[in-house]
This record gives C-alpha cells, structure tokens and sequence, in this order.
C-alpha cells in the first residue's frame, strides 16, 4: 500500500486517499530505535476521533510485530499526518481491557483485522494515540 497510495496522496495533492474503506489513511513518524531516523508508514485508522487514534499492528497476520510499532514502543512520542496536517501523539499499546473494548469496532471497520488474528499466536496491538498539548504558560 505504502509506495502506489502515497503516490495518490502527493499527485491529488490529498484529494484522493485520505480514506480506504471506513478507515483514515494516516501517515505515521516515528524515530528508528537503531538509526534514530525518522521512517514515515501509511497506516489505516479503524478509529479516527478528535481526541484519539487507534492504530493496529497487524502486519497481515505475520508472526512478527511491525518495525513501526517496535519503534513507537522504544520512542512513544511520534507525529501523524491526518488529512494533511502533521501533529504531535503520544503512542501507547491499548490494555487488554481496551483492546477488548476496541476490538469489535476495529473488526466492523475492517474486517480482515479479525482474519489476521486468526492467522497469528502473536496477540495483535492495538496503539492508541493521544494528542500532545504543548505545556501551558505559567
């Protein structure tokens, strides 16, 4: 998805893309826990609300995590790009309880998040994304 959908975004200038299905396209910065660069991924939001995100780490179904979400677990503060605006998150993985709270309304936007449980021992993340308020002045 990454490489033809961000083509779409840049040459609609955002027209076209911002949504697959049900789900936001967002774009997700994080800091490489190795390099310290940034890496920018494309990422569905099954839930897209003015105060949260919720990000899932699926990888297909693929016995390993993705490396955006190992790096997001080492450096919680990324930056996401949401209908054209960059701003500030803290990243956090959902609580059993969350997840379990979440999860059927991921699934009802997505579907195949369900089928990718199905394929993995792995438990798959859910990431919840909160904005960062700059600190008020004093």
């Amino acid at each position: 998805m990454n490489t033809v959908h961000r083509l779409v975004l840049a040459l609609s200038r955002g027209r076209v893309g911002q949504t697959l299905g049900r789900m936001d396209v967002v774009e997700l910065h994080t800091v490489g826990r190795s390099t310290g660069i940034v890496r920018s991924t494309l990422l569905t939001a099954p839930i897209a609300e003015p105060e949260r995100l919720v990000l899932v780490a699926s990888k297909g179904g693929n016995d390993a995590h993705p490396q955006w979400y190992l790096n997001l677990r080492a450096q919680p503060n990324v930056e996401v790009t949401v209908d054209g605006e960059r701003r500030k998150f803290r990243a956090r993985t959902a609580t059993p309880s969350e997840k379990a709270e979440l999860w059927p309304t991921i699934v009802a936007a997505y579907p195949g998040y369900a089928r990718y449980q199905s394929k993995t021992d792995r438990d798959i993340p859910v990431i919840v994304c909160e904005p960062l308020r700059a600190p008020e002045e004093s």
